[in-house]
């Protein structure tokens, strides 16, 4: 059976935990014009978060990453961006708000698009491409056609990086970037548009942000030598910058700006200050310092509270009153490698991402504990059956188990794999764990009272171990590595019992509870039924279209297993029918992990653009 997507029932999204790709989408988190919803890219996907009880949908079209976000004045369109490979066309989509679907789709720059902005009057979106292509182009929306464009600088070395129509004039807009400071004039009629270089004197910056004063007298510029310069925008001479004295800048380099009402900026800087400043001088009068750079602010249109976004995936809620941060949400900054559910519950969750473990309560988008260990990279976790400890694997050949509760490190087995701990898992009696390795080894360790000891090691595979599964029973061990090989342990006696051999890289493994079979799944798109006595094939399976089958987990009961891989899609099967019941379409990136709850009620799957999504399992335990 063929696992497409069309015409099959769809699972039900319960949440998504992510912010955007941090520091690749700046200006990404907007607070939609009815005040009521957030908007914010995720991967190849736009999420539409409701303020007041933090509701999500999604906006699916991209194909690639989304690298920028508008939102046009009234609210009724929202145009994105997004990267794609060199030599491609990186795709603009323009989004009908009110019916959540895509109105146009705009294809011309090459490889990236940088920015984009709508006009006042929403008659044009203003597209700027990235390095690759250093093009600036003026659509019409109605038409949905191209109706001029420019190359955005006038000098090969410059690049641009950001752009802004004007207040009340829907025929002036400006871009900005290195040694580029234009403000161009569009002329409709015969469909082509005139640029003025800014006069800045002996200043020479890279502007990163910019903004236009309410009545299109003034623009301001962060640049990334953390100060402002103040352009009138009727001479294009510089009238003003600020701080002078260099212990004043903003930190590294201004990375957001925005202008409230009272004529006060609000700036973010790359070291994670941000600033209430004075339009003249820009002297900071309140301050707060978040973790990472500011990448986005977001203003509620009343200068009461605004919304900002960081690099280190997190949003914030700030009063203009006391300007104390109030977090919204957190995510992990890049892609999740690992999720694991506590046993017996399913509330509780961790989930791994380079240097930290986050723990999660399935209702809440802000984790309950983090663990971090600097520098090092967490390649795969789970939760002891007790639900007493944490059991995870790094890269720097060291197994740690930590306490959930408090965070704390119990136990550190040292050099416990050459080059790195590459999957994990404890057994039922919590006495044990498994551990895999990236020169192939799988090792017994045995848990005691003060310290740990070697039980065993086994070593058959001759590539990286990329997953381990137990039995229910604690006597039999499954491993699968990309050598091609998915062999089951005794770890009784540790001898290898049954040794399946094929010409596909294994990334996942699961034992069937019941039945005496594993299946397995990997780079052929394939999803195997195999007999654990015999090591013979029993089924096949077409997984997917393309790509790899990347996670597989197995419900409680035996009767369903789900599958996530490189087409983003979660999909549910029937075990004995092999066939698909249900699929989830909510992930922007490949998806790196997937688990089923012990009471079969909630799934967890994870992806690359540092995705958490939660999904309502569609069928009851049986």
């Amino acid at each position: 059976m063929q696992a497409d997507a069309h015409g099959v029932a769809s699972v039900e999204l319960r949440s998504v935990f992510g912010f955007n790709d941090p520091g690749r989408v700046c200006s990404g988190l907007r607070l939609h014009p009815d005040r009521e919803r957030l908007l914010y890219p995720l991967g190849s996907a736009l999420i539409l978060r409701t303020i007041k009880d933090g509701q999500q949908e999604l906006l699916q079209g991209h194909t690639n990453d989304v690298s920028c976000l508008s939102v046009s004045r009234s609210g009724s369109y929202v145009a994105s961006g997004q990267v794609d490979c060199v030599g491609f066309k990186a795709a603009i989509i323009i989004w009908d708000y009110a019916q959540r679907g895509i109105y146009a789709q705009l294809l011309l720059h090459e490889a990236k698009v940088e920015a984009v902005d709508f006009s006042p009057d929403e008659k044009y979106l203003v597209s700027l491409g990235g390095q690759d292509d250093g093009r600036v182009v003026v659509w019409n929306v109605a038409s949905r056609q191209a109706i001029c464009g420019s190359p955005a600088s006038g000098r090969s070395s410059s690049s641009c990086l950001t752009v802004q129509f004007c207040n009340t004039n829907s025929n002036l807009f400006v871009t900005a970037g290195s040694s580029a400071l234009r403000v161009w004039e569009l002329d409709p009629q015969n469909k082509k548009m005139e640029p003025t270089e800014c006069r800045t004197g002996i200043l020479k910056r890279v502007v990163t942000c910019i903004e236009i004063s309410e009545d299109d007298q003034f623009l301001f510029c962060g640049t990334t030598s953390g100060d402002i310069l103040k352009i009138n925008l009727r001479t294009r001479l510089l009238s003003d910058y600020g701080p002078k004295r260099s212990s004043a800048k903003h930190g590294r380099s201004v990375s957001a700006l925005r202008m409230l009402r009272s004529g006060h900026l609000l700036v973010g800087s790359g070291c994670g200050k941000l600033m209430l400043c004075s339009a003249t001088g820009f002297q900071a009068l309140k301050e707060a310092q978040l973790e990472k750079a500011v990448t986005s602010i977001a203003l509620s249109g009343e200068d009461q509270r605004f919304f900002v976004g960081t690099e280190a995936a997190q949003m914030y809620s700030i009063s203009c009153q006391d300007f104390r941060p109030e977090l919204v949400s957190s995510s992990h900054r890049s892609g999740v490698k690992d999720v694991a559910i506590c046993f017996g519950t399913s509330e509780l969750f961790a989930t791994c991402s380079e240097e930290d473990i986050r723990l999660w309560h399935i209702d809440k988008p802000k984790e309950l504990l983090r663990i971090t260990v600097p520098n090092m990279t967490c390649n795969a976790l789970d939760f002891m059956t007790d639900g007493h400890s944490i059991i995870s694997a790094w890269d720097d050949g060291k197994i740690r188990v930590f306490a959930p509760e408090s965070g704390r490190l119990m136990l550190i087995i040292h050099g416990a794999h050459n080059m790195g701990v590459t999957a994990i898992a404890g057994t039922r009696n919590c006495k044990r764990i498994i551990s895999g390795g990236g020169t192939g080894m799988v090792r017994v360790w045995e848990l005691q009272s003060k310290g740990h000891r070697l039980l065993e090691t086994m070593k058959e595979h001759k590539g990286t171990v990329t997953c381990v599964k137990i039995k229910g029973d604690d006597k039999e061990c499954v491993s699968a590595s990309s050598d091609g090989v998915c062999i089951i342990w005794d770890i009784v006696r540790f001898v290898s019992l049954k040794m399946v051999i094929t010409n596909r890289l294994f990334r996942a493994v699961c034992y069937h509870p019941d039945i005496y079979q594993i299946i397995t799944s990997g780079t052929d798109r394939k999803v195997v039924y195999w007999d654990a006595y015999d090591g013979s094939a029993i089924r096949e399976l077409e997984g997917l279209l393309a790509g790899s089958i990347t996670a597989m987990d197995i419900s409680p009961s035996g009767s369903h297993f789900v599958t996530g891989g490189d087409d983003n899609l979660v999909r549910v099967w029937d075990y004995m029918e092999g066939v698909v019941t249900h699929v989830g379409t909510a992930h922007g990136g490949s998806i790196t992990s997937i688990k089923l709850c012990s009471n079969s009620s909630t799934l967890i799957s994870t992806s690359a653009d540092g995705a958490i999504v939660l999904w309502r399992f569609p069928h009851s335990p049986t």
